[in-house]
């Protein structure tokens, strides 16, 4: 994720900002997301300023929505999402309070629907009020709302010298327009329409009395957006709910499906598709995942790597979008303040004002180390799967500007480093880019230029990488040398990062040359990619897998010896589902398919505590029985890497690769989830097919086989 600088974007420190009497946990929070357009708001469905609103454009033109009935709150029933992510409905009822015309109405007499969606830039609701009681009841309803207009940055807790023009509201019969216009030219609107014409209306509230009779319904139908609608109805509402139901289902339908034996851990794979897909964003180059909601919803470099590659055994064309996007935003200029060099691949991208006026570099910022050889990386993990050569020709030129760049980079000491060009850009520039995340044992904060070990490790595969891409273009004499670079790289994080009294790879070297010993997760990401050499690879998987690192219900970021150790932290400490995938799948390329059986297990598990999602993040306490793993309080939710690192553990899991080359299906010493007897994975493309295969447990081993109707179309090697 991003912070600008460590004191004022750290999400720890962003939550002291926050109203202190309202906390805003995000496993109790739910958020709607169609665009560029999100929603985040509580059970009661009401947004309440803090962190939460409804947002466009990276510009929060909600800040407050809330319902009483009778002048009070509700009494919470329930609330949810529907299972595609489109529908967030909360049931309500109503506590004592006093009709219009001074009747007592009892506690629960009033049953109160709130149905959301989001479509096309506008947020939709439906309010339905059933009277249950034996009596006529004139209830009186308001909607409280309100528009600051703030900068995703400014939410977050950034402070501004200065900010553009709030308007007065303006009112009309049925409807209440509230503006801003921005620094940067830009007005902003935010126009509230009702179904009725409320019985008084100001610039912050709407009343309306309505006569509930007995055993009876009435229904209030609202939109927010850019502009006055004509006015909200059943009809209007209807279509909005069919239309983004309808696209929710066009992006779920792409790649392939996964079922199995078990019903709950169906619900998590299904509720983690689902997000995915809400995440996913339709841009003019493709699919793109945005990161994750609210503080990161927009494109990420690493985020939409990580997550297109968690998601690549099942729907290539996730890549695909992610390679065409970040190939067309590559930097071509030198910009201290953007930390762009020509060739280097886009960390984040924003659209709000402070953006826009550069107030912040994050309108498009290039400070990410890691994200140019990742992004070679998922080109060539790209390839593979799915043979497609014509669309690599294309990125060519791409990916060799971003190889040009990693191997200058490289020059000076012989590894990828990063030290912020402008005080307003990231200190920290790897995945872990809070303040304190990299440090000497002694807790030391160390002096750039940085190279870090994950980062070194995703440079061996991008030159890798690129070594067979140009040899299959015919281009022998650049593959030999990319070659070389991934051997020299392999040789020197061995030489240089290896700490043997510790048997264990450094965090990082600082400018100095001296390593940071400190034992992290980030080495697990070497064994993501297959660098360190079986012996030392065994000596990091079973640290590890022990207790210093493995909770219970994932692997901790850092070990728990460490100085700057804290469950709590954003990233010393704390648990990452991505993290704990990606050295899952180091676990599984070093023979370990077993423990990453366990390592889902906990994930699962996890999940299950967390309502079937996985948050960003959560605190990294041990487990204890009867326990539930403990939130992190402001962390994303959903999370598009988060949701996607289920994918990924379960593909490490079943040992299944794809050779888009040969079109081959290869299965290595299949298992199964614990408590899983069958696992069916429907319309798998394989070249130009879309084949059936099934891992089903018989005795204690997992046999792997296509449906009858695919037996023979494509090769499947199982290797046991």
């Amino acid at each position: 994720m991003t912070e600008l600088d460590e004191r004022k974007l750290d999400p720890a420190v962003a939550l002291s900002s926050l109203d202190e009497t309202a906390p805003r946990e995000p496993h109790r929070l739910f958020a709607l997301k169609q665009g560029d357009c999100f929603a985040v708001a509580d059970a009661y469905g009401d947004i309440r300023g803090a962190g939460d609103g409804f947002f466009r454009d990276d510009t929060r033109v909600l800040s407050e929505f809330r319902l009483t009935i009778g002048g009070r709150p509700m009494s919470l029933l329930g609330a949810s999402l529907s299972q595609d992510n489109v529908l967030f409905t909360s049931n309500l009822t109503n506590l004592p309070i006093q009709s219009a015309v001074g009747r007592d109405i009892p506690q629960g007499a009033i049953h109160i629907e709130r149905v959301r969606l989001i479509w096309q830039d506008r947020l939709f609701e439906r309010i339905t009020l059933s009277n249950y009681s034996r009596e006529h009841s004139t209830i009186t309803v308001s909607l409280h709302f309100a528009a600051d207009f703030r900068d995703m940055f400014e939410v977050r807790g950034s402070t501004r010298v200065k900010r553009g023009t709030t308007h007065l509201a303006k009112t009309d019969k049925e409807s209440v327009m509230l503006g801003y216009d921005g620094l940067d030219g830009l007005p902003r609107l935010s126009a509230i329409s009702f179904s009725q014409a409320p019985d008084k209306l100001s610039d912050n509230r709407a009343d309306f009395l309505i006569a509930v009779t007995k055993r009876s319904q009435k229904v209030l139908y609202v939109e927010v957006g850019p502009e006055a609608s004509e006015a909200p109805n059943r009809d209007r509402f209807r279509a909005a709910a069919a239309r983004a139901r309808f696209g929710m289902r066009a992006k779920r339908r792409h790649g392939a499906t996964v079922h199995s034996s078990g019903r709950v851990f169906n619900d998590w794979v299904e509720r983690a598709r689902a997000d995915v897909a809400l995440l996913t964003t339709e841009l003019p180059t493709g699919p793109y995942p945005y990161a994750g909601i609210p503080w990161f919803s927009t494109a990420f470099g690493r985020d939409g790597v990580i997550s297109s590659l968690q998601m690549l055994w099942l729907n290539p064309g996730l890549a695909r979008g992610v390679l065409a996007f970040l190939a067309e935003h590559q930097a071509t200029e030198t910009s201290p303040f953007s930390d762009s060099q020509p060739g280097k691949i886009m960390h984040e991208t924003r659209k709000g004002e402070m953006a826009a006026l550069r107030e912040l570099p994050f309108g498009r910022y290039y400070g990410g180390v890691d994200t140019t050889p990742l992004y070679i990386h998922l080109a060539s993990a790209y390839a593979d799967r799915t043979g497609d050569m014509a669309f690599i020709d294309r990125l060519w030129p791409s990916l060799k500007a971003a190889a040009e760049w990693t191997e200058e980079a490289s020059r000076a000491t012989g590894f990828v480093t990063y030290q912020r060009a402008a005080e307003s850009g990231l200190a920290n520039q790897g995945w872990k880019d809070s303040f304190d995340s990299v440090f000497h044992a002694d807790g030391r904060i160390p002096k750039g230029p940085i190279a870090l070990v994950e980062v070194q490790g995703y440079v061996f595969a991008a030159f890798r990488g690129m070594a067979a891409l140009a040899r299959r273009r015919g281009e022998f004499a650049d593959a030999e040398h990319w070659e070389g670079r991934a051997e020299e790289m392999r040789v020197a994080v061995e030489r240089d990062f290896w700490l043997d009294d510790m048997n264990f790879y450094a965090l990082a070297i600082d400018g100095e040359g001296q390593p940071c010993k400190v034992r992290t997760s980030n080495a697990g990401h070497l064994l993501f990619v297959g660098l360190p050499q079986p012996e030392r690879a065994k000596l990091v998987v079973d640290q590890l897998l022990s207790a210093s690192f493995h909770s219970g219900w994932g692997l901790r970021t850092l070990a728990d010896d460490a100085v700057f150790f804290n469950p709590m932290s954003y990233h010393n400490g704390s648990i990452w589902p991505h993290d704990t995938a990606l050295c899952g799948v180091g676990l599984a390329r070093y023979g370990e398919r077993d423990s990453v059986v366990r390592l889902m297990s906990g994930t699962f598990e996890s999940a299950v505590h967390f309502n079937m999602r996985l948050p960003e993040l959560f605190c990294g306490f041990a487990r204890a029985p009867g326990e539930a793993p403990i939130a992190y309080p402001v962390a994303c939710l959903p999370q598009a890497w988060s949701a996607g690192s289920t994918f990924m553990l379960m593909q490490a899991c079943l040992g299944l690769e794809i050779d888009g080359w040969k079109g081959e299906l290869h299965v290595t010493r299949p298992r199964l989830p614990i408590g899983i007897d069958t696992l069916m994975i429907r319309h798998l493309a394989v070249g130009d097919k879309a084949i059936d295969l099934t891992f089903q447990r018989v005795g204690d081993r997992v046999a792997a086989f296509l449906s009858d109707r695919h037996e023979g179309q494509v090769p499947l090697i199982v290797r046991t």
